[in-house]
Order: C-alpha cells, then sequence, then structure tokens
C-alpha cells in the first residue's frame, strides 16, 4: 500500500474528479470501520427503542425483526459501496452513466437535500446533547460547537474521516458492548422477556424500517472506497461494508430496544439508556456526541460533492479545487446554523419526517444503479464520458432511466405511509410503509427490460448501418 507522500496528503485535494490509480491506498476493512463506527450513535438507538415503544414487539420478535430488516437492506449499500474502487469516482457523479449528463441532475439535488437534511438534525442533536452534558454552555453556542466540529472533519476529507472510524469502531464498540453487560449484570424488570409480544403489523414496520435504513446511505458509499486499489475487486469491499454497517446498525437498534424494554415503560429512549446504564451512562453520552460530530461530517462531505456534481454539470471543463470544497462548505454551514438556531422543539421528528418521505425517490435510483451497474454495463464504464459536455457515449439524457425512475416512484404512491403523504393503500399492513417494496419490485426487472432493448436497437442499428 502506498506510503503518504506529497501527492497522497492528509487533506483531501480531490472534490467530484477521477481518482487517479498511482493515488488509490487504503484497504477493504476501512469499509468496515467506517459503516461500523458509523452507525453507532443515538439517532439508530432511538430508532431501536421504537420497537418496543411504538410498535410493541417483545425482545425476541424484536430482535429478529431488526436483524432480517438491515441484513436486507446491506445487500443494497454493500452494492452501492463495491463500485467504487472499479469507478474511482463520486456516486452522484457515477448515475451520469445511468441517467446522462443532465437528467442526473434531479437525483444529484435530492441527494443534496437529504444530506442537508441531516446534517441539520444532527447539528440540532449535537447542541442538545452538548447542553445535556454542561447545562451551563447555552443552545446557540452548543448548535455551533457541534457545526463547526462537523464541518472542520468534512473539509479535511476522506482520509481523516477514515481515521476517525477505525478509531471510532474500537471505541464505540467496546462502549456499547460494556453497556449490553452493565444492563444485564444488573437486575431486569420482571417484564422484561414478556413485555410486548408479536404483532404482523410492528414485526413487518420494524423490518421495513431497517430495510429503509440502509437504502438511505446508497448515495454516498462509494464516496468513501473510490480511492481505495481498482484490483481490489467487488467481493472484499462488498463483504467489508456489509458486515460493517449491518452489524454496527443491529447492535444500535438491539441497544435500544434492550434498554427501553430494562427500564418502565414510557421511559423517553436516551433517558432509558442513561437509566438503565446507571455509571456508565454520563461516558455512553459523551461518546454518543463526539460521535454525532463525526457522522454529520459524512452528510456535509456529501451534500458538497453533490453541490459541486450540480455545478460542474454545465461546466464541464471545471475541475474545482480544495478552496471550492472549503467554500462550499462554509456556506452551507451558515445556512444551516442559521435553520437550526430557529428550529422548533419538534424540528428533529419533522425534518426526518421529510427525509424518509424522500426516500421515495431513493428506492429506483437505487435499483436503476444496481441493475446498471451489476447487469447491464458489468462494472465497465467510459469515464472520459461522464465528464464530457455532451455525456459522451451517454449522452443529456437517458430516456429508459429517466421513464424507470419515475414510474418507479409513482408505483410507491398508493403504498407510502409517511408524515407527509399517506397512499390509499399505506395500512394495507398498518404500521408498515412498503412503498419501497413495491419500488424495487418495479423499477428493477423495468429498467432491465427498456435498457436490454435499447442495447439490442443500437446493436441492430449498427448491423443494419444506420448507426453513426
Amino acid at each position: 500500500m502506498p506510503q503518504m507522500s506529497r501527492q497522497d496528503p492528509l487533506i483531501e485535494h480531490h472534490t467530484v474528479d477521477y481518482v487517479p490509480l498511482a493515488e488509490r491506498h487504503g484497504k477493504a476493512r476501512d469499509l468496515f470501520t467506517l459503516w461500523f463506527s458509523t452507525n453507532i450513535a443515538p439517532l439508530p438507538i432511538v430508532t431501536g427503542a421504537m420497537v418496543a415503544q411504538v410498535f410493541h414487539l417483545n425482545l425476541l420478535w424484536g430482535l429478529l425483526a431488526i436483524a432480517l430488516g438491515h441484513l436486507l437492506g446491506g445487500v443494497v449499500i454493500a452494492l452501492a459501496s463495491a463500485q467504487g474502487p472499479r469507478m474511482g469516482i463520486p456516486q452522484m457523479v457515477q448515475s451520469r452513466g445511468q441517467f446522462g449528463r443532465y437528467g442526473a441532475l434531479l437525483i444529484v439535488f435530492f441527494a443534496a437535500l437529504i444530506y442537508i437534511g441531516f446534517f441539520i438534525s444532527n447539528i440540532v442533536l449535537a447542541g442538545k446533547s452538548i447542553v445535556g452534558i454542561v447545562p451551563s454552555v447555552p443552545v446557540p453556542a452548543s448548535i455551533l460547537i457541534g457545526a463547526l466540529s462537523a464541518t472542520a472533519i468534512g473539509v479535511i476529507g476522506y482520509r481523516f474521516i477514515h481515521t476517525l472510524n477505525r478509531i471510532g469502531t474500537w471505541v464505540m464498540g467496546s462502549a456499547l458492548l460494556a453497556g449490553f453487560a452493565y444492563i444485564f449484570a444488573h437486575d431486569l424488570p420482571a417484564d422484561f422477556l414478556t413485555r410486548g409480544g408479536f404483532n404482523a403489523a410492528g414485526w413487518l414496520a420494524t423490518v421495513s424500517l431497517g430495510v429503509i435504513w440502509q437504502i438511505s446511505f446508497s448515495p454516498y458509499t462509494s464516496d468513501y472506497s473510490r480511492y481505495l486499489p481498482a484490483d481490489i475487486g467487488i467481493t472484499r469491499p462488498f463483504i467489508a461494508t456489509y458486515l460493517g454497517a449491518t452489524l454496527g446498525t443491529i447492535l444500535s437498534f438491539a441497544f435500544g430496544l434492550v434498554a427501553a424494554l430494562a427500564t418502565p415503560e414510557g421511559t423517553e429512549a436516551m433517558v432509558a439508556v442513561k437509566q438503565a446504564t446507571g455509571a456508565l451512562g454520563p461516558i455512553l453520552m459523551v461518546l454518543f456526541l463526539l460521535n454525532i460530530i463525526s457522522h454529520n461530517a459524512l452528510n456535509l462531505y456529501g451534500a458538497v460533492l453533490s453541490i459541486i456534481t450540480s455545478i460542474q454539470t454545465f461546466a464541464s471543463r471545471w475541475t474545482p479545487s480544495i478552496k471550492v470544497r472549503v467554500v462550499l462548505s462554509g456556506v452551507i454551514l451558515a445556512g444551516c446554523c442559521l435553520v437550526a438556531l430557529g428550529a422548533s422543539a419538534d424540528f428533529i421528528a419533522q425534518f426526518i419526517g421529510l427525509i424518509l418521505a424522500l426516500l421515495l425517490v431513493l428506492v429506483p435510483w437505487a435499483s436503476i444503479n444496481l441493475i446498471d451497474f451489476y447487469l447491464i454495463k458489468r462494472g465497465v464504464y467510459d469515464i472520459a464520458s461522464i465528464f464530457q459536455a455532451d455525456g459522451g457515449v451517454y449522452g443529456r439524457f437517458n430516456l429508459h432511466a429517466i421513464v424507470a425512475y419515475f414510474i418507479g416512484i409513482i408505483v410507491q404512491l398508493p403504498f407510502a405511509n409517511t408524515s407527509l403523504y399517506v397512499g390509499p393503500w399505506a395500512n394495507l399492513v398498518e404500521g408498515a410503509d412498503l412503498s419501497w417494496l413495491v419500488g424495487l419490485a418495479v423499477t428493477c426487472p423495468l429498467y432491465y427490460c427498456l435498457a436490454t432493448r435499447g442495447q439490442a436497437q443500437k446493436v441492430r442499428a449498427v448491423e443494419l448501418g444506420y448507426s453513426d
């Protein structure tokens, strides 16, 4: 593996451009530590507590639903991550090879909106966490501290993000295991194993939540694998990402479920964590705060790359420098802080509802992305065309992908069960949003048929002499 040199600095100098083979570095296991550490955080723990508090499952059925949902959804994030070493470009730039140069803009816009939404939500959460640990610090100052810290990590970029998560895997993993040990070493409520039970609606809702959780990461997974050596293959990045993402989230969800069952019914999730872990509680809160900040750097990094991708779509000869990334990070930081400082008490819940609704647009994109990469083009893309002003061999618009994408969104709407929109068939299984399943089932075969038919027509045109 190449050692750090002048050509391989700590502060990342690439933005959305192709990473040359000579500058590739790292190992597949870096993807395990990144996705494992990222998911040992308050939000998945709070979500895991919902399995008992909202969906009313007991420990056994809750753990089974959590594991199944993340193991299924983890296939998507792992397949997306494994594309990075082969392509050497960010995930959203790669979408030009599927949707066309301008056709990919809508996807990039939605991705940027999701990143910014999560960034704002997490700086609010970080601010509240700081106040909870040090009550004397004013809320506005706490929000700014959390936002500036995440921005600093995001500006330094790829290498520092991976380094922090390598450390975080050991620290956060050990802390979570210590929390489990503390809870089970002390007296548990009499109804710890019997509170709740099995209900089909709650079980399917938990499985769906796990699947959606994993898919939500897919638009930026290859951003963190694109520096790996090109000859690393598909299997090793897939396994490392899959194990890291699924184990991290399953442990966090399970910890939230166990903490909720170990405290009186109705206890707020993070309060339950503090109560259930006793003397470890304050230490866990500090570590969770640090992880919120570290994870939020990924949201800022993804937002910046998405915005640069959008601008570069209209300026094909422009190669943005690190200065552009720093300036854009500052602009996003300022705007997000203004929103966060004026946020209402239920802001996080409202924003998470919006983000979950936007996942309706991610499922068709993920379907097209994976079908195109693994079954249509089999990992072979013309990188030069992706950066050409006219889209090169991929053109400005790929109607096959665009048609399949919008149909994939439309077929989900009747089954959608979000805070913004509830479809007429949303309650076929009460409380479970199964729109993602419909989106996958329709978009995958539809795009495959359209794309292969289009290829056959091009071949026929060449054979008949009608092609350029």
